[in-house]
């Protein structure tokens, strides 16, 4: 895999400015980085001043002068002790930017990951490989090491103007000689490495690919053990390992190479400026304290010239960080976050609004590929106080429906409309378990509602928020209209009170995902939906691991509560529960297509 230099060019400005041009934190970014390249300025000027003493303090020592010996030697001490705090702080300034710019993207990256469920897109279309990766680490890596390079290159070129002058001034065609060498160390630099990008690139997939495998591992403990999978899965790690190390056996082979004529460079340098100034010396044309300077403004302005044979292997790393956050960039301004590939051919289901709660019209539902035909020309009303039951065999799209009906689902034709005044509440098979207190498991995921108008952040502005103030990023502020003793009643009702005799109380931390069986965690949700009190819950088989009798329990007080429900279920005993059937038959012979059916049912249980 490999890019261009122009698209690399275009993905680091469009990545690098947003934060500069931001009209709030981007004026405090400037006067921050115009403070640092102010010290920077001051370190060079130390570093030439540093020069003109050692020349003194070398003449004094060979011309055995020990009163300008130890004068120039107070001077040097002077100097040093004026000049720490200018490296330091520079130092500090840098790394402080650096926090600060990484702090400001992460949030505006963020915001652009939760806008318009593009997380979701992202996952279920298989956009990019592993944005948290490109999140965590990508935006880390780039913020310091572009500070960094800059730093660098302003310093190089501040040196290069300072001691090129010093330089010429000592024997014009020693400069000559220093030009010639460091452009030709550059271009074989580069021909050498040209291949350490794309494989900086595929290392840093690779190694996440082998992260995410144990993140899975660890995520999914009890199903590997329960089917004694350890040999397939250690087995399926060594070989996404395998590709992490047989790339990174590449890399080490190319920056080996590179590196052969690195030292070899590097230490040239050594002798050249003294076959060039050392005539002159022999010949008591100069004094050796004009040769040591000589070596010093040599030794910098090479430096300087050689930023591409110094930092080249940093710089290809850099390239694939750039590139990756900049792919991500990409991914994330296109609207909705569809498959851009061929935008022009994408079928889309229309949604609109209706007064009824759903209205589904000459509904032809595909997969996400587009390759399947999943349901075909259905329609249908759903009001208030009906109930819907979708049942048919497995794989014939009643998920895929209900992901439609959610609006997570758009490839397709026809029309979804719903009540605009209606909120939909979704309950999946393995109900989701947020990080966090059980006070937020119950809220969610309404906690955070409260937290985000106390701090002001805006959908359209919750990237520009001016500083890091970590407190205020990483606490969940779960203020919320339900008490605690409502929240211990909702456990009650729903047949966990234990958790309370557990002395597990309403603010304990703990992995719930673990600590509740999948049972548990479907009553969870329904606690949730006894919470929200939503119009419409749409359940994807959300009591598949609980017993008939506490389903048909949590049923009766989810309808009592006044919420229409809409089910995917297998067992017959849900269909008392709902006033209508919705049936998806198996696909047709020869074809892709299921057909459907819609029949009333009849009412059998009273909620009076």
């Amino acid at each position: 895999r490999t890019t261009d230099f122009q698209t690399l060019f275009r993905r680091f400005c469009k990545v690098a400015q947003p934060y500069w041009l931001d009209s709030k934190e981007g004026n405090q970014a400037i006067l921050r980085l115009a403070s640092v390249f102010a010290l920077t300025l001051a370190s060079t000027g130390t570093s030439v001043a540093f020069s003109y003493l050692g020349r003194s303090f070398d003449n004094a020592l060979t011309s055995k002068n020990r009163e300008e010996f130890f004068k120039q030697l107070i001077y040097y001490l002077g100097l040093l002790v004026a000049a720490l705090p200018v490296y330091v702080i520079r130092g500090y300034a840098q790394d402080t930017l650096a926090l600060r710019w990484r702090a400001w993207m992460t949030k505006r990256y963020m915001a652009q990951y939760f806008s318009q469920r593009s997380y979701y897109n992202i996952q279920s279309l298989a956009l990019i490989d592993n944005p948290d990766q490109r999140v965590v680490d990508d935006i880390d890596s780039f913020t310091g090491t572009a500070l960094r390079f800059s730093m660098t290159l302003f310093h190089s070129i501040t040196d290069l103007a300072s001691f090129s002058g010093i330089l010429y001034r000592i024997y014009p065609p020693l400069f000559g000689v220093l030009l010639v060498y460091s452009i030709g160390g550059s271009c074989i630099t580069f021909l050498l490495g040209k291949d350490l990008m794309n494989l900086n690139f595929i290392q840093e997939k690779s190694e996440a690919d082998f992260r995410y495998g144990l993140v899975r591992i660890r995520e999914n403990a009890e199903s590997i053990a329960f089917y004694g999978g350890e040999k397939d899965e250690l087995q399926l790690l060594l070989e996404r390992f395998k590709q992490a190390l047989s790339n990174y056996s590449k890399l080490l082979i190319a920056s080996r190479n590179l590196r052969f004529f690195q030292i070899f460079y590097n230490n040239l340098i050594q002798i050249l400026p003294a076959a060039v100034v050392a005539p002159f010396y022999f010949a008591g044309k100069v004094d050796f304290g004009i040769v040591s300077q000589s070596f010093h403004a040599f030794s910098s302005v090479l430096d300087d010239l050689s930023l591409v044979v110094d930092d080249f292997q940093s710089l290809s790393s850099f390239s694939a960080v750039v590139d990756r956050l900049g792919e991500f960039s990409d991914i994330l301004d296109q609207q909705g976050v569809v498959n851009a590939s061929e935008p022009s051919t994408i079928k889309s289901i229309e949604t609109t609004e209706s007064e009824v709660l759903i209205e589904v019209s000459t509904l032809t539902l595909l997969s996400p590929q587009q390759t399947l035909t999943l349901v075909e020309g259905l329609s249908f009303r759903m009001i208030a106080g009906q109930n819907l039951l979708i049942t048919g065999p497995s794989g014939s799209g009643k998920t895929s429906f209900l992901r439609a009906i959610a609006g997570l689902r758009k490839s397709g034709q026809g029309t979804i409309a719903r009540n605009a005044a209606m909120d939909v509440f979704f309950v999946p098979q393995k109900p989701y378990m947020t990080l966090g207190t059980l006070r937020q498991q119950l809220l969610y995921p309404t906690w955070s509602t409260d937290g985000e108008k106390k701090h002001d952040h805006g959908s359209e502005n919750f990237g520009l928020l001016l500083l890091v103030n970590l407190s205020e990023v990483c606490s969940h502020d779960p203020e919320s209209k339900h008490s605690d003793a409502d929240l211990m009643e909702v456990l009650r009702r729903v047949k966990l009170e234990q958790l309370l005799e557990r002395s597990i109380h309403l603010d304990a931390n703990a992995d719930w995902s673990s600590v509740l069986s999948l049972g548990e965690q479907q009553r969870l949700a329904f606690a949730r939906l006894l919470l929200s009190k939503p119009k419409l819950a749409l359940l994807d088989e959300a009591t598949s691991a609980i017993d008939e009798a506490t389903e048909a329990y949590l049923y009766r007080l989810l309808l009592e509560s006044g919420t229409c429900v809409m089910s995917v279920g297998h067992r017959s005993t849900l269909r008392e529960f709902h006033t209508h059937l919705l049936f998806f038959s198996p696909r047709i012979s020869g074809t892709s297509i299921s057909e459907w059916s819609l029949q009333d049912l009849p009412q059998r249980t009273s909620f009076e």
